[in-house]
């Protein structure tokens, strides 16, 4: 009904509606005016004031008001229907259901077979047979079957994690409705387009004639996908894309290989952007770890973008063997080489020390790839090392120069002759030579052959049997420009130029760029090669590992998933499922969306059809809420007349005790019971069933997250580590909560914070003074370290100076090597948070002389500090997500100091449960002594 969601079970009842004017002047005339007669005497009454006063006729308000009620009548006698079934219409052919079930269809799949159910029992109630047809399965016998059967084959589809070729199924599609004869088709379509959507339309119009169509489409959550995840030198991105337009905001999300977070990009759609791109801003030893990424909220195979070592930013090792002092810094090859690799790689210059030096620290680095540029004789430990990293899986690349070309090395894919060829020299030519051809299966095949770059000189390669297979590169008289061979799990490729322009002008170009990346592509692998690298034409094939359902949940391969081959760069397919290809320990990462797809929505402006929308609710009756609101229309009619009758106000006179009694009773049935008192027996009956921390609420949201998470996890390290099980923290306000339940409450200081009032500043110090401990935090010790006798003058400690200014505070000392504070259950000598710069705080105890501080390790007065400040983020070093990874980073971020941070909390937590019992039991062996006496 004009695009609301609202139809009518009875539509012509609706013509009712029509009778309205008709009834407005029914209501005008009657009843009708009286007949005036001329009465002399009336005049006598004039001058009389009236009590009251009838109208002569009704008012146009109160003539609505029943217009209104007639008309709700109306409205329900038609059978008003919010969210009605939009399914096909009623009638005794067959049904014939096209389900899209590709990945684009996972993000709503609970709602297409919603609407696939009600089609399937509304054509039960009709005794229709019923044609299931998912799109995905083109080879799938399409037979008609009873609802009942339809109904559980609905149940057993589930969505695909690939893109589905809707034309594939056309043509069983048109044998069946050729057999069928008339029947009735409904497309449950995901709208999108991921590739041969406008011959899809073009065909379903041919095939269904003049067969009925409805097309479900719309009033579901459009699908998003990511594609192009990019590795680049500053940060990773991905594209995000859809179908639709509006303005829309997301969040990608980012793991590691077991699953935890390692950070989060959000993006943004403009009103008519279809790509949209997210960036993380981490650093490259991070982004190395991500191996997925994914939409938050969306489910399905195409929001997820899985990454293996191709995605990793690798650190390569460049070193060249030119002297330092006669290489110009633009002129080096070294200068080249960065130049190229710095935007898919972190370049790592080998500039100072001997070359062997610096080839003997990559090695030890475990670089995955090294690049030698000019680098002639190496000495046999060397070469030997080398050997070992390429049969391990290294790949070195080398450039040809003066010192190659003298030196016998067999770290070069091929045999070399002395010298170097020149132009002008007895191995000549005539004019430079250009490129002519790139290998068909080498690395750089498909790379454009670029016919700009010249060569003057090279490094020649001794003819033999298996030059042609090594060579990957060739000019034009058909010697080799670059040649390469695997070694074990390695690679071992040759430039036969130098890497800077006196030879080749090769290191100018984006071809040299290109051929870097896809030589980097090769390197880190532990069992697969790079993409068809030459001397293996068969290329090698991998098997399945783990798999992604249609909703991007990883699972075991399918049945019908087959090995596919380890240079396999395509989108996902029916035999190829995405997921992970290979060994545990070095997977391929096969995703649904290729780098280059995108997505649009699917144009079926050209089907003659019906359309019908999903909907996510259920149909709902308005009759009743009609009829009720017409009920309640005349009931307010019937008051006015009364009160415009005089009826009202006779009766409230006859009845008035009797009508205050009830407004009376009525107001004490429906006013609120006060519930201030429970809520307090509720908070005090919670706080001392069972032991638990507490802390202050600033009123500072991410401030009280962070200390509910700190408190939650210090409890939770209580547990696994003592014999306290606490309970949940709880958090507390001074103004308003009882603290004497609590042994210790934690105060977050929050910098300009106003002053807590008054009452709450005397509910505090009497905490204290009746034993409790109040753990003062300003949490920023990495702001100003303590000076001079622990002076700070940073915000949070000027915040804490005014509210500690109305408490009666003990005389403060830092915490003493002696204090029982330092040995209650761990023995520490200092307490760290997320900073370590910060002090500690207690209250000053009797300092004894130092020989009977000798003699008793451990200090301790009558009870416990009331007080304990800190600056190191004690509750920021505790806070733990609900995943078990911690929620902030620590400063310096030392090996243990979380650990640490953990243990000061224990033995705060111990002391104030405690007091000084440790201070007697340190004591125990003189006591014992003493007795014995």
């Amino acid at each position: 009904m004009a695009g609301l969601p609202l139809s009518f079970a009875e539509p012509m009842l609706l013509l009712g509606l029509v009778s309205l004017p008709v009834l407005w002047w029914l209501l005008r005339v009657m009843p009708p005016r009286p007949r005036r007669v001329e009465f002399p005497p009336t005049r006598l009454l004039f001058d009389i004031a009236p009590k009251e006063e009838t109208p002569s006729r009704t008012p146009w308000w109160l003539t609505l008001l029943r217009l209104a009620a007639a008309a709700l009548v109306i409205l329900a006698a038609a059978g008003p229907i919010w969210n009605p079934q939009t399914g096909v219409a009623a009638g005794k052919s067959p049904l014939v259901i096209l389900l899209d079930d590709g990945w684009s269809a996972a993000a709503s799949w609970d709602a297409r077979i919603k609407a696939a159910d009600e089609l399937i029992a509304d054509a039960d109630s009709d005794r229709r047979g019923v044609a299931l047809v998912p799109l995905s399965e083109p080879a799938r016998d399409i037979t008609l079957m009873p609802a009942g059967a339809a109904r559980v084959a609905l149940r057993q589809l589930a969505p695909k994690p690939y893109s589905v070729d809707r034309v594939e199924t056309l043509a069983s599609l048109g044998r069946f409705l050729k057999a069928t004869g008339d029947c009735d088709i409904a497309f449950l379509s995901d709208g999108v387009d991921t590739g041969r959507g406008s011959e899809f339309t073009e065909g379903l119009g041919k095939v269904i004639e003049t067969r009925k169509l409805t097309i479900f489409e719309g009033g579901a959550p459009p699908a998003q996908a990511l594609v192009a995840a990019e590795n680049a030198a500053a940060k990773m991105t991905v594209k995000v894309l859809r179908t639709v337009g509006g303005i829309a905001a997301g969040t990608v999300r980012a793991v590691d290989a077991k699953g935890s977070p390692i950070g989060e990009a959000h993006y943004n759609f403009g009103p008519q952007d279809r790509e949209t791109e997210a960036s993380f801003d981490l650093p490259v030893e991070l982004r190395n770890d991500i191996t997925r990424l994914e939409i938050a909220g969306e489910r399905s195979a195409g929001a997820v973008q899985l990454l293996d070592k191709r995605w990793r930013r690798r650190a390569i090792g460049v070193v060249s063997g030119s002297s330092t002092d006669t290489a110009q810094p633009l002129l080096a090859s070294t200068f080249y080489l960065s130049r190229a690799l710095s935007p898919f790689a972190d370049v790592r210059l080998g500039d100072r020390g001997a070359p062997q030096q610096v080839i003997a620290q990559f090695l030890d680095q475990r670089l995955p790839m090294i690049v030698m540029a000019d680098v002639g004789t190496l000495s046999p430990e060397i070469r030997e090392r080398l050997n070992a990293w390429i049969e391990q899986g290294g790949v070195l690349v080398r450039f040809a120069g003066p010192r190659l070309a003298q030196a016998d090395d067999d770290l070069v894919p091929v045999k070399l002759r002395k010298g170097g060829r020149t132009l002008g020299g007895s191995l000549t030519w005539e004019k430079p030579q250009h490129m002519a051809s790139f290998a068909a299966d080498g690395p750089f095949a498909g790379l454009n052959v670029p016919k700009d770059i010249t060569v003057s000189r090279q490094v020649l390669a001794e003819p033999d049997a298996v030059l042609a297979t090594k060579s990957w590169a060739s000019l034009e008289d058909g010697t080799p420009l670059v040649t390469g061979e695997h070694r074990g799990k390695g690679v071992i490729s040759l430039f036969h130029v130098g890497a800077d322009m006196r030879w080749s002008d090769l290191p100018m170009s984006g071809t040299f760029v290109e051929m870097l990346r896809r030589l980097v592509d090769m390197s880190g692998y532990t069992a697969t090669p790079g993409p068809a690298v030459a001397g293996n034409p068969n290329a090698e094939t991998v098997a399945p590992l783990r798999t992604l359902d249609g909703y991007g949940a990883f699972g075991p391969p399918p049945s019908s998933a087959k090995p596919m081959p380890a240079d396999y760069h395509d989108r996902a397919t029916a035999d190829h499922p995405p997921g992970l290809y290979g060994p545990a320990e070095g997977p391929i990462a096969v995703n649904t969306l290729a780098s280059g797809d995108r997505i649009a929505p699917l144009d079926t402006s050209g089907l003659n059809a019906r359309h019908a929308s999903y909907t996510n609710t259920e149909p709902r009756d308005l009759r009743g809420i009609l009829l009720s609101s017409a009920l309640a229309l005349f009931l307010i009619d019937a008051i006015v007349v009364a009160m415009l009758g005089a009826g009202l106000a006779a009766l409230l006179r006859r009845r008035a005790a009797a009508a205050v009694l009830a407004f009376a009773f009525m107001l004490a049935a429906i006013a609120p019971s006060p519930t201030h008192a429970e809520d307090k027996d509720d908070f005090a009956i919670k706080a001392v069933s069972q032991t638990r921390l507490a802390y202050v609420v600033t009123g500072n949201a991410d401030v009280d997250s962070i200390v509910k998470a700190g408190m939650s996890g210090l409890t939770l390290f209580l547990a696994q580590r003592t014999a306290l099980e606490a309970g949940d923290p709880v958090g507390v306000d001074p103004a308003h909560d009882e603290l004497a339940f609590f042994p210790l409450i934690y105060w977050p200081i929050v910098p300009g914070a106003p002053k807590p009032p008054q009452d709450a500043i005397n509910k505090i110090d009497a905490y204290m003074k009746q034993g409790g401990t109040v753990l003062f935090d300003t949490r920023d010790a990495i702001e100003a370290p303590p000076g001079d006798n622990g002076a700070s003058q940073t915000p949070g400690m000027q915040t804490l100076r005014e509210l500690l200014a109305t408490l009666d505070v003990p005389e403060l000392e830092p915490v003493p090597r002696e204090h029982v504070l330092t040995k209650t259950f761990y023995l520490l000598r200092d307490f760290p948070g997320r900073f370590t710069t910060g002090q500690t705080w207690v209250e000053a105890l009797p300092r004894e002389d130092d020989d009977d501080a000798a003699q008793h390790p451990a200090r301790g007065g009558d009870g416990v500090s009331p007080i304990i400040i800190s600056s190191n983020d004690l509750a920021g070093a505790w806070a733990i997500r609900p995943d078990g990874q911690p929620m902030l980073p620590l400063t310096p971020g030392e090996p243990r100091q979380r650990e640490f941070a953990f243990r000061a909390g224990v033995n705060i937590v111990m002391y104030t449960l405690t007091g000084n019992y440790k201070a007697d039991q340190v004591h125990a062996p003189a006591l014992i002594e003493r007795l014995g006496q």
